[in-house]
């Protein structure tokens, strides 16, 4: 009941409440479909209701939200479709159409209680998403770019992008570190989340920091354990797709036993449904090379051996006739040295006697000739004597001439080299005189 304060027609909160509850009651008497995103199922596990958060994007931003409830009676029922349609339970960040009844309460407010949920249009939502950005990707021409690359022909460093506690990862790693060939490999986590709204968000950014020491791997593989269609749903993102077909390494994926092939799977170079098999590929790798080389040692080994016991048997059969060959050849030239040796003794006498007689002739001749050279050069010798003789100094003073000496010695030839007083000594046939210069005079 209202009451009247200052002229005023005032009603209480619960009223105003209580009112509203009617009038919607009165308007909402049956339920209906409604199409929208579910944001959040906050599922409680102690009372088993859930309260998901309903929300309507455009272009990314929220446009519309509202509160509902979902008894667990019905949360369980709903909950048993998903799992038998999609394999995968009712989660968060998935769109929903279902039927649902306007409720008001005058404590919790407006809300509206959720009565079913229909599986196959969120099946469906994801097929179209999917569809999208297949469509995109063939627009732009980029679809097939990562399948273009050439993986390395022994794949041994690998970017692995999952959860460090994944148990997809964790089959992964067991597959390679005890493979029984004791193949090496270096795997490096970049630890991403792998599904839920931020898993676009999240396997992006790591892919984009792979990408800045790309170098240092040879191929990059995404990793996640099993699961339905609906937990697969962000590998059917137009971004996250397109990241990993423009990606510079060949992108190797194994995230999950569906069926229902997903538009990142489809881009990537190569997709494993599983983590083992995606192991098993790397591994099938180093078989594909190992093999052929193990034949071809087999083959060469084997090649080898024939060869060596081919060419032994040429080697041995060229020694014998090396052999043969060589005796028969000594043989001979042994005759024929003989034959050499009796010809060169008679040669050799021969000339022997004729050297002997041409050297007596040559001894007479030269004999004649060395006396006759021997009495020309005598001659000329005793000119030579005769003539140093003649010039010697002391030869030269015995007829009456003299030499004039300085003080150091040295033979004074002219005027201008004598001063007064000095000391001069001058040299006789018999003897010399020292004198001291008291003056000079020059000719006129």
């Amino acid at each position: 009941m209202s009451e009247t304060i200052n002229d005023k027609n005032v009603f209480s909160l619960l009223e105003v409440t209580l009112s509203i509850q009617k009038t919607l009651s009165d308007r909402y008497k049956s339920s209906f479909w409604v199409k929208a995103e579910m944001n959040k199922l906050n599922h409680y596990s102690h009372s088993g209701h859930c309260y998901p958060e309903l929300v309507e994007k455009k272009d990314g931003k929220v446009i519309a939200q509202l509160k509902s409830i979902l008894w667990k009676s019905d949360f369980q029922r709903i909950n048993e479709s998903f799992l038998t349609l999609l394999k995968e339970p009712i989660k968060d960040g998935i769109k929903i159409l279902f039927c649902a009844a306007v409720t008001f309460d005058p404590s919790y407010g407006l809300s509206l209680r959720i009565i079913d949920i229909d599986p196959s249009f969120s099946l469906g939502e994801l097929e179209r998403e999917k569809q999208e950005s297949i469509a995109r990707l063939n627009h732009e021409q980029i679809f097939h770019s990562n399948r273009k690359l050439s993986l390395a022909l022994l794949p041994q460093r690998i970017a692995v992008i999952s959860v460090e506690t994944s148990k997809g990862y964790a089959d992964y790693l067991k597959v390679i570190e005890q493979n029984p060939w004791n193949y090496k490999f270096f795997n490096m986590l970049f630890p991403s989340l792998l599904q839920g709204d931020r898993s676009v968000t999240s396997i992006i950014a790591q892919l984009r920091r792979i990408k800045k020491v790309v170098s240092h791997f040879d191929a990059v593989a995404i990793i996640r354990g099993g699961g339905g269609d609906v937990g697969l749903s962000s590998y059917n993102n137009y971004e996250l797709a397109r990241e990993i077909a423009l990606f510079p390494l060949p992108v190797l994926t194994g995230i999950g036993h569906s069926t229902n092939e997903t538009v990142a799977e489809m881009v990537s170079f190569r997709n494993m449904i599983t983590p083992t098999e995606l192991a098993d590929f790397l591994i099938q790798k180093f078989h594909d090379f190992s093999i052929p080389v193990k034949r071809a040692e087999e083959v060469i080994t084997s090649r080898s051996a024939r060869t060596m016991q081919d060419e032994k048997l040429k080697f041995y059969n060229i020694v014998r006739y090396f052999k043969s060959v060589t005796s028969n050849r000594l043989i001979r030239s042994h005759h024929d040295v003989s034959e050499l040796l009796t010809a060169l003794a008679q040669h050799t006498k021969i000339l022997v006697r004729s050297g002997r007689a041409s050297i007596e002739n040559s001894s007479q001749e030269l004999e004649r000739e060395t006396s006759s050279l021997l009495n020309k050069h005598r001659q000329q010798v005793d000119a030579l004597e005769r003539q140093i003789t003649i010039l010697d100094p002391i030869n030269i003073l015995k007829r009456g001439f003299s030499l004039t000496l300085n003080q150091q010695g040295k033979v004074i030839n002219d005027f201008s080299e004598v001063e007064i007083n000095e000391t001069i000594t001058t040299l006789f046939a018999n003897g010399k005189i020292i004198s001291k210069v008291k003056d000079k005079q020059e000719n006129e």
